[in-house]
């Protein structure tokens, strides 16, 4: 079985809840291409779009972003570079942003380097957001991408990532 057809994936209205945005934020960002189902695109009227863990994470990422007041050009800006992360790597970075700009710091140097130019920045620590995503998620139903049955949180990526990191 491949890698992508053994993914859960969430329904449009369940990334929704996770992220904590409406459904006509989540229909915007997919039609302008912000962030894309990646394990199943709409194909028509009335089809349902399927987004993985990751699509539910960056979903409240730009939620935060934008709640902070950074311009969506920049949030296109950012999300390109995190599509291009790895998953273990978005755990440890931590976004900053003055509210202009948005920088990656990976470790306390890094933010103590940006704090010490003298401006105003705001972080958001991606692994809090992690939490928050697995913890919405974890009451919150997902289905199969290979065959579209229901998947509760016990047979489910995360889980699965829990059961390896022995928490």
């Amino acid at each position: 079985m491949s890698e992508a057809t053994s993914e859960v994936g969430y329904r449009g209205a369940t990334a929704c809840v996770a992220a904590g945005i409406t459904y006509r934020q989540l229909d915007y960002w997919a039609r302008t291409e912000l962030v894309l189902p990646t394990i199943k695109s709409a194909a028509g009227s009335g089809s349902q779009r399927l987004y993985s863990f990751r699509d539910i994470l960056v979903l409240k990422i730009v939620k935060r972003l934008l709640d902070t007041g950074v311009s969506l050009q920049n949030i296109r800006t950012a999300v390109e570079h995190l599509r291009k992360r790895g998953v273990a790597d978005l755990e440890s970075m931590t976004l900053m942003s003055d509210g202009v700009s948005i920088y990656e710091c990976a470790s306390p140097d890094e933010i103590i380097d940006l704090l010490q130019g003298g401006q105003g920045v705001f972080g958001i620590a991606i692994n809090k957001v992690w939490t928050e995503v697995e913890g919405s998620l974890a009451t919150l139903q997902g289905e199969s991408a290979e065959d579209g049955s229901i998947v509760t949180s016990t047979n489910d990526e995360l889980a699965q990532r829990r059961k390896r990191k022995g928490a």
